[in-house]
């Protein structure tokens, strides 16, 4: 028997297809139940001020590219969504005088248009953006080499063999989006072997950096927080780092400010993954399996699923 068919994409997989009663149980929620949601490999983190939330945000890169040596060279791969600490990493690897030639990054995603990575001049390029507001702020004294920068684009091996050439990737920042995404990691089409059932746990975890299609919810949300809503001046592909590189992170780390998923997804993700409870209609939940995650709140963005009416 097949599942329920999506309330908000009715051809796509998303959480709208879990059971009811699973989805009721994560409504009734509070703020203070996340954190009893920690275990062993997940750890639930709050911070009460928004300075404190980027800052902290911001020295994970610190604190990773500080092990950096040149033979030991240690990376982090980062998100541009969130982006408000980005400009925090430029300004503390300056002020301390942070020498970051054996450090690396790895870029999550970048749009695909036409076949091709997008033009990193356009507005809406993720390369233009960590350019703008990071490493164009850095001293040319500390600056990382430009081999060490590494993006995904639509002939992927070059970049997939980063992953496999010896760099250790400390941590992997994400945020989480409408689809309860890391990256771009969407759900998938319901169609052919995936009319019925969403891939399994295992197939998604297959999955390496590759070209996706992305889900409709994707689009209308980065038309909302980046487009001014102007879905049509969206992509709807992408290319992104897979769950197979994910694993070979040693820390995943997840920020959630309360800008890009609602109170209902930032409750979702965190009980499915606390009470490990798989599902790739809901592919943040697969990091029930990785050994070390750590989820960070600001806690006046967690917000709440009474009704109110606006």
């Amino acid at each position: 028997m097949s599942r329920k068919i999506s309330m908000l994409a009715p051809d796509w997989w998303d959480f709208t297809t879990l059971d009811d009663e699973l989805l009721n149980d994560v409504a009734k929620l509070s703020a203070e139940d996340l954190l009893q949601l920690s275990r062993p490999g997940f750890n639930v983190v709050f911070y009460d001020t928004l300075e404190d939330f980027y800052l902290a945000e911001a020295l994970e890169y610190i604190t990773s590219w500080k092990q950096a040596t040149a033979s030991n060279p240690v990376g982090i791969c980062g998100p541009i969504g969130p982006t408000e600490q980005l400009p925090l990493v430029a300004r503390l690897v300056n002020e301390l005088q942070l020498d970051l030639s054996n450090a690396h990054i790895w870029a999550m995603d970048e749009w695909i248009v036409d076949g091709k990575e997008i033009d990193p001049k356009s507005s809406i390029s993720f390369v233009r953006a960590i350019n703008d507001l990071c490493f164009d702020r850095i001293d040319k004294k500390f600056k990382m080499p430009e081999s060490n920068i590494h993006i995904p684009k639509a002939d992927t091996s070059e970049y997939i063999q980063s992953w496999n050439s010896g760099i250790r990737c400390a941590v992997m920042q994400g945020g989480q989006g409408d689809t309860k995404h890391w990256a771009f990691n969407d759900p998938v089409r319901r169609e052919g072997k995936y009319k019925d059932a969403p891939p399994s746990p295992e197939e998604f975890r297959k999955l390496g950096t590759r070209i996706v299609d992305l889900h409709p919810i994707t689009c209308m949300q980065n038309a909302r927080t980046s487009g001014g809503g102007v879905v049509t001046g969206i992509p709807s592909k992408a290319v992104t780092v897979g769950p197979q590189e994910t694993w070979k992170a040693e820390k995943v780390s997840i920020w959630q400010a309360g800008v890009h998923d609602n109170p209902f997804g930032q409750r979702l993700t965190a009980f499915m993954i606390g009470k490990k409870i798989i599902d790739s209609s809901v592919p943040m939940s697969l990091l029930a399996d990785h050994p070390n995650v750590q989820f960070n709140y600001y806690r006046g963005g967690i917000g709440t699923t009474v009704v109110e009416m606006h």
